[in-house]
């Protein structure tokens, strides 16, 4: 027979609150630059607006008169820690797009991501692809995280504006982009060329990055056509990945100028 219950622990049940947390918060995105983006753009379907009144009051609604809530209001509708700056909004979430989709849409400037897992890291090369001209990243579908409000605020609305693709297999991937004209080239830093030198020429390309701290995984780097490096002191190993992004993405950008 099981032990009744005792009162104490009765009462500290009822007297203990719901969090407040939104049942899903993948689907919230908050921040001003991330809010205003996702507002602007017409594939977003809003479910819900709040605000506080100065951060109603300086952002770009588009029209769209948010629910007035307090500061401790909004963050209890958040998770732990979101930077919010007073405004969030609850979208239904953006589908990836297919990579049939992605190539025929003429795209020249793409991302493939293998295994990326910090979503800031994720957040902050949505924001450098979109910054250099990249049309979409490609993700590895199952060890890559969702697009949540923290990838939303790191990217800085440029969720809005890149496409997000998701793959099963990213070496079957790159040997599509490889067909279809693609120079594939992965980063590494036993790489044989310059970042600078692999990416000379291009008129299609594919930047190609892995995991943190184990970087690409050998049967993705094989698929590539190229591995490059980036150059840097001898003194220093490699740099985080969101950093080594925004390089090799800027020396790709630098072939239009």
């Amino acid at each position: 027979m099981s032990k009744p219950r005792s009162r104490k622990r009765d009462e500290s049940a009822k007297r203990k609150k719901p969090s407040g947390r939104a049942p899903s918060a993948q689907n919230w995105i908050w921040g001003q630059h991330a809010v205003a983006a996702a507002l602007a753009n017409p594939k977003r379907r809003l479910k819900r607006l709040f605000a506080t009144k100065n951060a109603a009051e300086r952002a770009k609604l588009g029209g769209t008169p948010p629910v007035s809530v307090s500061p401790p209001e909004l963050s209890s509708m958040l998770p732990q820690g979101a930077i919010h700056q007073g405004i969030a909004a609850e979208f239904e979430p953006l589908q990836p797009v297919q990579l049939d989709d992605l190539i025929g849409s003429g795209a020249k400037r793409l991302v493939v991501l293998d295994q990326i897992s910090d979503p800031h890291n994720l957040g902050a090369i949505f924001r450098s692809a979109a910054a250099f001209g990249f049309s979409g990243l490609i993700l590895q579908d199952r060890n890559t995280p969702p697009i949540t409000g923290i990838v939303a605020k790191s990217a800085a609305g440029a969720i809005e504006t890149v496409s997000e693709c998701r793959v099963v297999n990213v070496a079957r991937a790159l040997d599509r982009f490889g067909v279809e004209g693609f120079h594939t080239v992965g980063l590494s830093g036993d790489g044989a060329r310059m970042i600078g030198d692999a990416v000379s020429g291009a008129t299609k390309i594919a930047i190609v990055m892995g995991a943190e701290g184990s970087g690409l995984r050998p049967g993705v780097a094989k698929a590539c056509a190229e591995v490059a490096k980036i150059p840097m002191a001898p003194r220093m190993e490699s740099l985080n990945v969101s950093n080594a992004a925004a390089i090799a993405f800027y020396e790709v950008f630098k072939l239009s100028l």
